[in-house]
């Protein structure tokens, strides 16, 4: 079987990272399916400190070594969504959005995501004021005042970070203090810029143009609390009190505790033969990368026992992975416009390209201009299959913007304004890949759908490059675009266009508009876009 693997691993965090390399390094096949960004949760956290013998470093940085050493020693790699899992036989068979796959045996790694507290108006202020991700929305309160709810590692970690933007940063605790380690606690405790309110439960937001009222009580002494910005000013509502695991995948196939997480032994295995669990999604005390990677390692170890012995029992052998040529690197890569990584994968991109696309700019003069000028002339340099032309700057309604265009002139509906490097620099790349053809695969029936649009669409993406939630959003509505004549997607850098985050009210990213009327923010996958547009 050509789709047989060993082991498939559902979720590419650090716990699946590290499974993967295990096990590839043991001469297992191995599929990785990440339904979002390869990294996990830890991609959004600007410092990690307490990784052993790394010293500091981001968490993308982290995770982006430990995807390279899987990679190196031959995972394979696949962006898709599992959306159902057959574990009852010897041969188990994933099923995700990109269609299925046969394995031996499964890790399931597939963490957790932010818990909603239930306040009033939490859910009508997201994106608005209400945020759950400090590295992606900070900046939108420079020199306003902040508000986080939760006493963890998380929010202590977070309200510190956020006092580079921020005027001040107000922690509310519902429990007596802070229940992570006293280091961490004590960095915002001792901050010149953060108060501290224990015992105290947030009841409600409001606000106009963004929010502008908070209230919230302490339940230990009833005492109620109603606090108004001043006027003509707005504030910032962070929510960072835990998160949920991701087991709905297994609800009902394997055991659950109350809280839905998953439960193991002590070799990360559950309650279904051929499944093992590891990282956020088990039951433990503590949840950080090194445990994590800790949980990988071990199911992995485990796992390679398991298949072993359903491939004696079978017959079934599935093809080893083959290492890459390339010797594997040690520690970081020099900073320069495009790393070797982002080299290669352009070459990649570009050797697959069927037609030339000509990227038209859109210029005006300032910095990031001449920055955008500069990223392009470098793209064009590297390979025959694109061209640079310059066009009048009354042409385009943002400048600075790269437009798309097939040789004949066709606009592909595809554009950027601003520079697109950071976390936007892959979806830009992919954006090419899928207008030059052949692009990325796509489900028949999904392609159809697109393709049945008929009335114009115009949507705009708004986001920020620091931002790791946001190209998944912008993969997905760029694709629907070079697949569809009625469709175009721009994407906007909000760094550099105030206008449209003062028009739209956004405080948070990504923020999509369609039809400069239907603002909605958060990630989304294709489905989740295309059903938006077909509901309009």
């Amino acid at each position: 079987m050509d789709n047989l693997y060993d082991v498939i691993i559902i979720g590419g965090g650090p716990a699946g990272l590290t499974a993967a390399i295990y096990l590839t390094r043991a001469k297992y096949r191995v599929l990785l399916l990440e339904k979002e960004q390869f990294g996990g949760q830890i991609t959004i956290s600007h410092e990690v400190v307490n990784y052993p013998g790394v010293g500091v470093c981001s968490g993308k940085e982290l995770t982006d070594m430990m995807y390279r050493q899987a990679e190196y020693f031959g995972t394979e790699f696949l962006l898709a969504e599992a959306t159902k899992v057959s574990l009852e036989e010897d041969v188990k068979t994933v099923y995700t959005d990109k269609g299925e796959y046969k394995c031996l045996g499964v890790l399931l790694a597939t963490g957790a995501h932010p818990r909603k507290v239930g306040f009033a108006g939490e859910e009508e202020f997201k994106g608005r004021g209400v945020a759950y991700c400090a590295t992606c929305d900070g900046e939108f309160f420079t020199g306003k005042e902040v508000f986080v709810i939760g006493g963890g590692f998380a929010a202590a970690e977070e309200s510190i970070f956020l006092t580079k933007f921020a005027s001040h940063v107000t922690i509310l605790i519902r429990e007596e203090d802070f229940t992570c380690a006293r280091a961490v606690a004590d960095q915002a405790r001792n901050h010149e810029k953060i108060s501290i309110i224990t015992n105290t439960i947030v009841e409600e937001v409001s606000g106009d143009n963004g929010l502008n009222y908070i209230r919230y009580k302490n339940h230990v002494t009833g005492e109620i609390t109603e606090y108004y910005a001043r006027e003509g000013d707005n504030f910032g509502v962070f929510v960072f009190v835990g998160y949920a695991p991701e087991t709905t995948l297994v609800k009902n196939i394997a055991q659950l505790n109350e809280q839905g997480y998953i439960i193991t032994d002590k070799s990360q295995k559950t309650s279904v033969d051929g499944l093992y669990a590891a990282g956020d999604i088990c039951i433990k005390p503590l949840r950080q990368v090194v445990t994590a990677t800790g949980d990988g390692a071990l199911a992995a170890t485990e796992l390679e026992k398991y298949v072993a012995e359903v491939q004696r029992r079978t017959g079934l052998n599935p093809k080893q992975p083959t290492i890459k040529n390339e010797a594997l690197g040690r520690g970081k890569d020099s900073v320069k416009l495009f790393t070797p990584e982002m080299r290669a994968q352009l070459d990649t991109i570009f050797e697959r390209m069927a037609k030339p696309i000509v990227m038209k700019l859109y210029l005006d003069n300032r910095p990031v201009s001449k920055e955008l000028k500069a990223y392009v002339e470098s793209l064009v340099e590297m390979t025959d299959k694109l061209t640079m032309e310059v066009a009048e700057a009354s042409d385009a309604s943002f400048e600075p913007c790269v437009k798309l265009y097939m040789q004949d002139g066709k606009y592909t509906g595809l554009a950027f304004h601003g520079v697109p490097g950071g976390h936007e620099f892959t979806s830009f790349v992919l954006g090419m890949y899928n207008a030059a053809g052949p692009g990325q695969a796509m489900d028949e029936t999904l392609r159809e759908r697109i393709t049945n649009i008929k009335k114009k669409t115009d949507i705009k993406i708004l986001v920020s490059l620091s931002c790791t939630m946001c190209p998944d959003l912008v993969i997905a509505a760029q694709h629907m675009a070079a697949v569809s004549e009625n469709i175009t997607t721009e994407v906007y850098d909000i760094n550099h266009f105030e206008e449209l985050k003062n028009k739209y009210k956004v405080m948070s990213v990504p923020c999509m508009i369609i039809n400069d009327e239907h603002v909605h923010f958060g990630k989304k996958n294709i489905e989740q876009v295309l059903q938006i547009v077909e509901g309009m």
